[in-house]
């Protein structure tokens, strides 16, 4: 049985759009964001930066303490009008546990987005204030050209000048917890075990 295309539209509600609205929004592969009320598609990642977060994801996890995890596109809503599904988050477990549908920002240790092509000016820009003034102590920002890793820190209420680690430098973290790798490492093919 052959299934036709319809014409129909899916009705949406107008502009400026609520949490709410995004909830009711239907289930098509696509990622759907408010920032302040303003909607933002995105597309499923690319192969490349699915596997910038599966390294940076297993790298979080093996340096993670007892009590903190890192996730991966988790839902986060600091308010009605604001809804963010960023790449990775460090989290405590027990938010995990008791959360349901979406974190709050106070429940983030740690923001990681890796920019894509249609993501630059968000994540360069928007994200960064977005992410400051929701609280969230650390972003990280992955540039996957190179690859780079820019690290922000929370000082007041906006994010101090980033810190760049660029391919063949070690990055030492310490916040959300001590953390060392090349930003090479992201990227990187793996290698076999003999």
């Amino acid at each position: 049985m052959a299934i036709e295309p319809t014409t129909r539209r899916a009705a949406f509600p107008s502009a400026p759009f609520t949490v709410d609205d995004l909830l009711a929004f239907p289930d098509d592969g696509n990622r759907y964001e408010l920032f302040n009320g303003s909607l933002v598609v995105s597309p499923a990642p690319l192969p490349l930066h699915q596997r910038v977060i599966t390294r940076l994801l297993r790298i979080l996890e093996d340096a993670a303490p007892p009590g903190l995890e890192a996730l991966s596109t988790v839902n986060v809503s600091p308010g009605a009008k604001d809804f963010y599904i960023p790449d990775l988050v460090v989290v405590p477990e027990s938010a995990s546990e008791s959360v349901g549908l979406m974190f709050a920002p106070s429940d983030l240790q740690l923001v990681v987005e890796v920019v894509s092509p249609g993501s630059r000016m968000h994540d360069r820009t928007v994200k960064v204030v977005a992410y400051a003034a929701a609280g969230i102590p650390v972003y990280w920002r992955v540039e996957i050209d190179g690859p780079i890793l820019h690290v922000y820190e929370l000082e007041g209420d906006s994010y101090q000048e980033p810190v760049a680690y660029k391919t063949g430098t070690t990055a030492t973290l310490s916040s959300p917890f001590p953390v060392s790798f090349d930003p090479a490492d992201l990227t990187a093919r793996r290698i076999s075990s003999p």
